[in-house]
């Protein structure tokens, strides 16, 4: 049985996170993705701490991660035969996935609006920072970006930490994370409208728009209600937040006055569901220094696991605020299998994060490490497209391909 996306040939133009992590995507579903390597030096993430490390051979725990189930092909796109060969693989492909700088390859004329003319099915997915399609661009859209900046820009910043303290950023790589799965969303569309017209089209992924309807209910507070939300500043709803036990955090959240009711009884405080500072979201936000030091001082007596289960069991949905460690031993997580055991044959065995979908006629997603830079270049160029043995060994000669089948090593300090 196949996966969703088998028989689907999709190109990464693609470096660091949002491009790869769209990619990876597509490559769990099923589809055969190539990705485009600069020879020498490939995915800048190659060289970033941390590394698996063994025999002297160092791989990219960030790279690992983001590039299993793929191909790599190392091209050198600066030079004419380079351009050919991309050429001549958007040909042979159905998406192009590119998250480079704007307007990195319309200065080499390789584009969608040039390469569908030979190929009408293509689907080119752009992320970028701002939005690239025409019609739609704005004042930013010329600029870099990374995920920081898009989620400063998009209100989310303002919104996370504390009202004393400066705007915090989320977990690194939230904005790249959420485009690249934006962007595959994005590229399952075009393909279902693929199959009713037989015309590709370019799908336009900005991080800035995604982030900002990531940030929906700041959008909503402020178009209904006039408000602006800041950090640690509830006016709404409350209790929210990380609240400490005796032996770490659990998250807890109130937002309505059933589950107030549930939280109170299960503290045995019946007394403040009628209490007038607690009757609505509103003034239990307004009120949140006297609910606060309650809430505290009742869960101080408790573990954990103890208020979890307590609460849940009172119809409270509760978590603990999980570290690393937590993960892993999570019977959850392994009951789910969301840590994938990838073997790599260079650097030993290492589990990842699966990708978040289950379907039930779907056989398991592969589990194929990350390629060495250039790995399966003779292979692409041979089997695909059809050269020559001679082509290739000029090709490589003149530094336009590498196909070196090893790992890209680091220098070690």
């Amino acid at each position: 049985m196949n996966r969703p996306l088998s028989g689907v040939r999709v190109i990464g133009l693609e470096q660091y996170m949002a491009g790869p992590y769209c990619t990876l995507l597509l490559a769990d579903a099923g589809a055969e993705v190539i990705k485009i390597e600069r020879p020498g030096r490939g995915d800048p993430r190659r060289a970033m701490p941390p590394f698996a490390e063994k025999n002297g051979i160092k791989k990219a725990a960030g790279f690992m991660g983001y590039n299993r189930n793929k191909k790599s092909i190392a091209l050198n796109l600066q030079t004419i035969e380079g351009q050919q060969i991309f050429r001549d693989l958007a040909a042979k492909s159905d998406v192009i996935v590119e998250n480079l700088r704007p307007g990195a390859m319309d200065k080499i004329g390789l584009n969608y609006d040039n390469l569908c003319r030979a190929n009408s099915r293509l689907i080119w997915a752009l992320i970028s920072g701002f939005g690239q399609l025409d019609g739609y661009r704005g004042p930013y859209s010329n600029r870099p970006a990374f995920d920081i900046v898009a989620e400063a820009m998009s209100g989310i910043m303002h919104q996370v930490g504390f009202a004393d303290k400066p705007p915090s950023w989320t977990i690194y790589g939230m904005a790249d994370i959420y485009t690249g799965m934006v962007t595959a969303y994005g590229i399952m569309q075009a393909l279902f409208m693929r199959e009713r017209t037989g015309k590709g089209q370019l799908v336009d992924s900005s991080m800035f728009d995604n982030m900002l309807s990531l940030n929906e209910s700041m959008v909503a507070l402020h178009s209904v209600a006039g408000q602006s939300p800041a950090r640690g500043n509830p006016k709404v709803l409350f209790p929210r937040g990380a609240f400490k036990t005796k032996d770490g955090y659990i998250a807890l959240n109130v937002p309505d006055n059933i589950i107030w009711k549930r939280l109170c009884k299960a503290m045995n405080r019946g007394d403040m569901i009628e209490d007038a500072r607690c009757t609505t979201g509103v003034e239990r936000a307004a009120n949140a220094d006297y609910i606060q030091p309650i809430i505290e001082n009742w869960l101080l007596y408790l573990t954990r696991e103890e208020a979890v289960s307590k609460l849940n069991d009172c119809g409270v949905p509760t978590g603990p605020v999980n570290t690393a460690e937590d993960i892993f031993s999570d019977p959850h997580v392994q009951a789910r299998g969301l840590l994938m055991t990838i073997k790599d044959h260079e650097v030993g065995e290492y589990e990842f994060a699966r990708s978040p979908l289950f379907l039930s006629d779907a056989p398991n997603i592969p589990t194929n490490p990350a390629p060495s830079l250039g790995q399966n270049t003779l292979e692409i160029l041979t089997d695909l497209l059809g050269y020559s043995e001679t082509k290739i060994e000029a090709l490589g000669q003149s530094g336009i391909i590498d196909s070196q089948n090893k790992p890209m090593t680091t220098p070690k300090n």
